[in-house]
């Protein structure tokens, strides 16, 4: 092979490579979380999670992902390690689907039919119409998405056939050929296949640059399933990798990843080659054709899952010796549920980050709720317990704002959906608001501090108008949460006037408040206090508003000019039919 010829290769490969991870990023990202979320809720149902491993693994091509998606779980105590047994068996086997679409290149005939089924027949015309599906569609929709499926596999196929046409001449040379006949010894066989797919970190592109080379006619089965056997093991080095750094129980997921494969590779190979020591197969002198790679890769992978599948227990014992909990571990601070979930490893499932994501603003949205909820008892009543518990609530809200805010920004860097980045921009602008409550919370316990130390009281015609104006704080939390948690536009629309209507009411009490100094009926600290609770209620409704706002601007960013100017109209006209009736209901006494 001269220079020209490794260009050719290396290229290939490089094309091959990158098709590879277009094309499943693009499956992910068109999947928009919803394998994952079937991930989520998997029952203890070993054989279920089997077959779910197996359907994520074949839609996403990637067992490595699948189990990286595994590990996160697990780190997220979202599932167990005896569920993940069943998930990784499965995504074993839905990886060897790879290897049939990429069997389909080593298909020849004259008959036109036959021709077509080679997917260099048809892979120009899916590139074709995957950039026009690229070039006409707007950013994050699913047609881009769907288009960049295509052009991913035609440029995976192109680069496959580029290293195959490329390595064809090595078929006469006879220090190439030495190397293969060198991997028929096991050993070296599985240690190259292992390497190979521990450098490029997947399985499937590994056995697929091995089909390549089967269908130039350089490698025979004898050299073949050693490679195969290696490649199942070297796999395992991305889930490993992915553990790093995350809690026990998903390094033992990894583990179990390691010793699942490792031992059906040794049981294999044991038993094969001990068997060939009797009966001596003709077949492993025969050149591998690229359908004979998929079918060794499939029978072993299924194999393996049906002898280990009754041993899982087994299998997590192994992992939980291997990875031992520490008295340190018992020590660690206990993260809520909804923190712990946002783990890194489902920075690559966007869609999926993004509910989980999600999950923990709601949880946020309720605890801000009951925070504010709970001052404006003690402002009426006052309560050390209930304050003490206002103050931990706020700490815990800054605590999952930082959380948060550093995990959305990772989020901002990934390609999302159209829909998942207005989802983005609300999160990102709620969480600041949702703190703010919190903050505001605080700030009247310190009132309630104030009227008991310096023994103030607040006149009972001041304390029947902030019941009055209690009322209306209260339901617009209430809506603003309801509208965020469930995503309603309509409550969230049904915000704005009630957040001008508090405004006029606020306004009116202080005009109340001036009113009775002048008459002397009211103390000037009390005065202070009062104006610092009405501040508070105030700022507490326009916190509200700005989260009902984002909501909305972030639906109207995806409408048409016209569409954006008739919903804008009705909007108004309902704004100021609704700020008419609620002034006739929130009225102070």
């Amino acid at each position: 092979m001269d220079i020209f010829g490794v260009l050719s290769l290396v290229g290939g490969l490089a094309l091959f490579l990158y098709g590879m991870t277009i094309m499943g990023d693009s499956l992910v990202m068109l999947s928009g979380g919803k394998l994952e979320r079937i991930l989520e809720k998997l029952t203890e149902n070993k054989f279920k999670g089997l077959l779910l491993g197996t359907l994520v693994a074949g839609v996403i091509q990637s067992s490595s992902a699948t189990t990286v998606m595994v590990v996160g779980f697990v780190n997220s105590n979202i599932m167990n390690l005896e569920q993940a047994v069943g998930v990784i068996m499965g995504a074993n086997i839905g990886t060897t689907v790879t290897s049939w679409i990429l069997s389909l290149s080593g298909i020849q005939g004259s008959n036109v039919f036959v021709k077509l089924l080679n997917p260099s027949s048809f892979s120009p015309v899916l590139a074709a119409i995957g950039l026009i599906m690229m070039m006409t569609a707007k950013e994050g929709t699913k047609k881009k998405t769907v288009g960049n499926i295509l052009l991913g596999f035609a440029v995976l196929m192109f680069g496959m056939e580029t290293m195959s046409s490329a390595v064809t001449p090595l078929r006469d040379s006879p220090a190439f050929m030495s190397l293969f006949t060198a991997f028929s010894n096991p050993l070296l066989g599985m240690l190259a296949g292992a390497v190979l797919t521990a450098v490029i970190q997947s399985s499937s592109a590994s056995v697929g640059i091995l089909q390549a080379l089967c269908i130039s006619g350089v490698v025979s089965y004898g050299a073949a399933i050693p490679i195969i056997m290696g490649q199942n093991v070297g796999t395992c080095v991305t889930a490993l990798l992915s553990s790093i750094g995350t809690s026990k129980n998903a390094k033992r997921a990894a583990f179990i990843h390691l010793y699942f494969n490792i031992i059906g590779t040794t049981i294999f190979v044991i038993a094969f080659y001990t068997i060939n020591s009797f009966v001596h197969f003709s077949f492993l002198a025969n050149l591998a054709s690229a359908a004979g790679i998929a079918v060794i890769h499939t029978l072993f992978n299924i194999g393996n899952s049906i002898v280990q599948f009754p041993f899982t227990k087994g299998l997590v014992k192994l992992a939980t010796l291997t990875v031992r909990y520490t008295p340190e571990d018992a020590e660690k601070s206990v993260e809520p549920a909804v923190l712990i979930a946002l783990s890194d490893h489902f920075v690559e499932s966007p869609s999926f980050a993004m509910r989980l994501s999600k999950n923990a603003v709601d949880e946020m949205a309720q605890l801000s709720r009951e925070a504010l909820f709970l001052a404006m008892e003690v402002v009426k009543k006052y309560s050390k317990s209930k304050i003490e518990k206002i103050i931990a609530i706020e700490q815990l809200i800054d605590h999952f704002e930082d959380v948060l805010g550093s995990y959305l920004v990772k989020l901002a860097g990934r390609d999302l959906s159209l829909k998942d980045s207005h989802l983005l921009s609300v999160l990102l602008h709620s969480i600041g608001d949702f703190e703010r409550i919190s903050d505001h919370a605080v700030n009247l316990t310190e009132s309630a501090q104030r009227l008991k130390d310096d023994n103030i009281s607040i006149s009972d015609t001041a304390q029947r108008e902030l019941d009055s104006l209690g009322v209306a704080i209260r339901d617009i939390i209430d809506i603003t949460e309801n509208a965020f948690i469930e995503e309603d536009l309509v409550k969230a629309v049904a915000v704005e006037p009630l957040e001008e209507v508090i405004d006029d009411l606020v306004m009116e009490m202080k005009q109340r408040h001036i009113n009775r100094l002048r008459k002397g009926t009211c103390s000037i600290e009390a005065g202070i206090v009062l104006e610092d609770i009405l501040t508070n209620y105030e700022r507490v409704s326009d916190h509200c508003s700005n989260i009902a706002a984002s909501m909305i601007e972030a639906e109207e960013d995806s409408m048409e000019m016209h569409e954006y100017t008739d919903v804008k109209v009705k909007r108004d006209e309902h704004f100021r039919e609704e700020y008419k009736r609620l002034k006739g209901i929130y009225i102070l006494p």
